[in-house]
């Protein structure tokens, strides 16, 4: 299947710039290499230029752009240094010298290269990570753009387009991958014996000469699974020996090598719960035997029991990654990263940060995202969640001091990918914003959403200000848009159970996965305060009491803290009936404005990509309505109140 290159595409320019007829690298470190071979084509592709690739090891030359390894510098650091005839790209390894190079060719297409430019960067984030959901069979759970293209029918692929994807996220600083998905199941279970190494090694080897570090997920129950034992217990020597044994084999096989990540004791997986042990026994067990190699083990802090009672008006699933992590804080080993979701519940269009963030000083913790859209349109709606990621990463978690937020605390950021093998990676054309933005707000958190944006938009479909107005516009607004015509006021879910697309008010309300929404006659939202389910006091005293207040709770996070009736006035000045109504014709109402403005642009730019997202606008405007119209008719049934707009409800 042929593909695009997403923003690696580059356009031929109007200008031309002499200093990339010469490249000039003194290191044959692979990444070095590639980082120099980077620079030629985008010489070639937006020039015209034939440029030289010349071994040489002065840093100081007078002409071209040369590429410097600095052991002053960090090793994914990079300084750009721009003068009239000459560019500089200096790091203290082949890593950033690669990061530089896609900088600068960056700029180069925006068209921000001066004579007296220079810049120096020192990524946010250690780790920054995508994390694959695909199965050995080819399929991918919560995918909606293809098929993968790791694995096909048990094999692993390895061709042009793993190259290309290589290419395609370290160009915005990836430098971790996990390739199979977090349920092992079937094939994948033996990825971690000798019939997968040779093309593990193979796929491993493309990864690193781009900067990026492959992992893989898997089973706790392994020594079961695989080496035939009738215990998975941590505690139990012979297994511990087991893992040992296994990673010894393992980073034979595959030197440089990551690290696993492992999601244990939720929805059915096999975890140290089973054998009565804490989830720090069963990580530090793993993490012992895999320290010797440098190995790091990523522990999914997604535990929860999923057979909860709704009758139960105090259970709350919100609570669980908190009650099952926070007394264990300083017990984990220290090449154990806990990856916690951004929000307590499960990748929702408004959730509050969790509260784990800032509750474990002494624990390594990452945070996880998900762009592939699973509960915000499935890449069918547009929805750029980078300003909602940035609100996270900015949220005051009060851990040491009053100014310490999730991004200063966190030691990696990662997020379940929304790539599969359809042509242009991610189905929806305008959904490759989520995948460039998350990893540039990963390396550098100071850039805004907006700037994000704005780089994508060029890279990606030019530089027609009609195209970057019109197309920054859609995206900044799809957020709040898609918010609006589904579940109002943070209360989350309301969505189909099996395919999360679409609306089901009551599809969870009596659920075993423990989401509920508690509507009567008299209002809704789930009380989390002392006298309901307690979860507000998970949060340090800061964050508990403004949440605990609803005078003082924010609006967009109400119902999820609060029960509260039909005639309770926001801070917006309406009620939360009138909220719902309104919100609910606004959203399709955007839908309606965003297509109009999309028809705009059918002359600006490809007829593949106004195409394509041109029909997914349709599914959109179709979507958002019947969400409009079950949200309000459920709850003008409910309520029996009347939209002070008196417009159409279906009754």
């Amino acid at each position: 299947m042929s593909f695009t290159n997403l923003w690696l595409d580059y356009r031929k320019l109007d200008i031309t710039d002499d200093r990339f007829k010469k490249i000039y690298i003194s290191s044959c470190e692979d990444k070095a290499l590639a980082a120099s071979k980077e620079i030629a084509r985008a010489a070639k592709e937006l020039y015209g230029i034939d440029a030289q690739i010349i071994d040489s090891d002065n840093s100081e030359q007078n002409e071209g752009i040369s590429l410097v390894i600095d052991k002053k510098l960090k090793d994914e650091q990079y300084d750009i240094e721009c003068k009239n005839k000459s560019i500089s790209i200096s790091s203290g390894s082949g890593a950033g010298l690669l990061y530089g190079a896609f900088a600068l060719i960056r700029r180069a297409v925006c068209g921000d290269i001066g004579e007296n430019y220079s810049e120096s960067i020192i990524p946010s984030n250690p780790l920054r990570m995508l994390d694959h959901w695909d199965n050995s069979d080819g399929s991918i759970e919560r995918g909606y753009s293809g098929n993968s293209f790791f694995f096909k029918d048990g094999e692993i692929i390895i061709n042009e387009r793993t190259r290309a994807y290589a290419r395609i996220i370290a160009s915005v600083g990836i430098n971790g991958i996990v390739i199979n998905n977090v349920n092992v199941k079937d094939e994948a279970v033996r990825f971690i014996s000798s019939d997968y190494y040779e093309p593990l090694r193979e796929l491993q080897k493309i990864l690193a000469e781009y900067g990026i570090k492959m992992y893989l997920s898997i089973s706790f129950d392994a020594p079961m699974e695989l080496g035939g034992m009738d215990s998975a217990d941590p505690c139990d020597k012979a297994v511990a020996e087991w893992w040992r044994d296994k990673m010894d084999e393992i980073y034979e096989a595959l030197p440089g090598f990551g690290g696993v990540l492992i999601k244990a004791d939720s929805e059915g997986r096999v975890g140290p719960f089973s054998y009565g042990r804490t989830q720090a026994e069963g990580a530090n067990m793993i993490a012992d035997a895999i320290k010797p190699h440098g190995g790091t083990v990523i522990w999914r802090c997604f535990v929860y029991n999923c057979h909860m009672d709704w009758r139960d008006r105090k259970s709350d699933r919100a609570r669980a990654s908190y009650d099952n992590f926070y007394g264990l804080d300083g017990e984990f080993e220290d090449n154990v990263i806990l990856q916690i979701k951004n929000g307590p519940m499960d990748f929702q269009v408004r959730e509050p940060v969790s509260p784990l963030f800032g509750a474990m000083p002494k624990t390594n913790q990452m945070i996880e995202f998900q762009i592939a859209q699973e509960y915000t349109g499935q890449q069918i709606d547009l929805c750029y969640l980078i300003p909602w990621f940035r609100q996270v990463l900015s949220f005051k978690t009060y851990h040491r001091n009053d100014n310490d937020t999730v991004a200063d605390i966190i030691c990696g950021i990662s997020a379940v990918t929304n790539t599969g093998n359809d042509e242009n990676w991610t189905g929806h054309e305008l959904a490759a914003a989520n995948l460039y933005g998350f990893g540039r707000l990963a390396f550098d958190g100071s850039l805004t959403a907006e700037e994000i944006a704005r780089e994508w938009i060029v890279q990606t479909l030019g530089h027609s200000d009609k195209v970057m107005d019109t197309v920054e516009r859609m995206l900044m607004e799809s957020w709040p848009t898609y918010e609006k015509y589904t579940a109002p006021l943070g209360v989350g879910w309301m969505i189909a159970p099996e395919t999360h697309y679409g609306p089901d008010v009551d599809g969870f309300e009596y659920s075993r996965w423990g989401t509920y929404h508690y509507a009567d006659r008299e209002g809704l939202g789930v009380d989390r305060t002392i006298m309901g389910t307690g979860f507000v006091e998970q949060y340090r005293p800061e964050n508990a009491s403004v949440y605990a207040d609803v005078k003082t709770c924010p609006d967009e996070l109400i119902l999820f803290f609060h029960h509260l009736p039909y005639s309770f006035i926001l801070k917006s000045g309406k009620t939360i009936i009138q909220h719902i109504y309104d919100t609910h014709f606004e959203g399709v109402e955007d839908c309606e404005k965003m297509a109009e403005a999309w028809k705009e642009l059918k002359d600006h730019v490809s007829e593949r990509v106004y195409k394509n997202v041109s029909e997914r606008i349709d599914m959109q405007i179709a979507n958002a309505r019947e969400w409009r119209d079950r949200i309000n008719t459920y709850f003008y049934r409910k309520s029996g109140v009347e939209d002070e707009k008196g417009r159409l409800i279906y009754k």
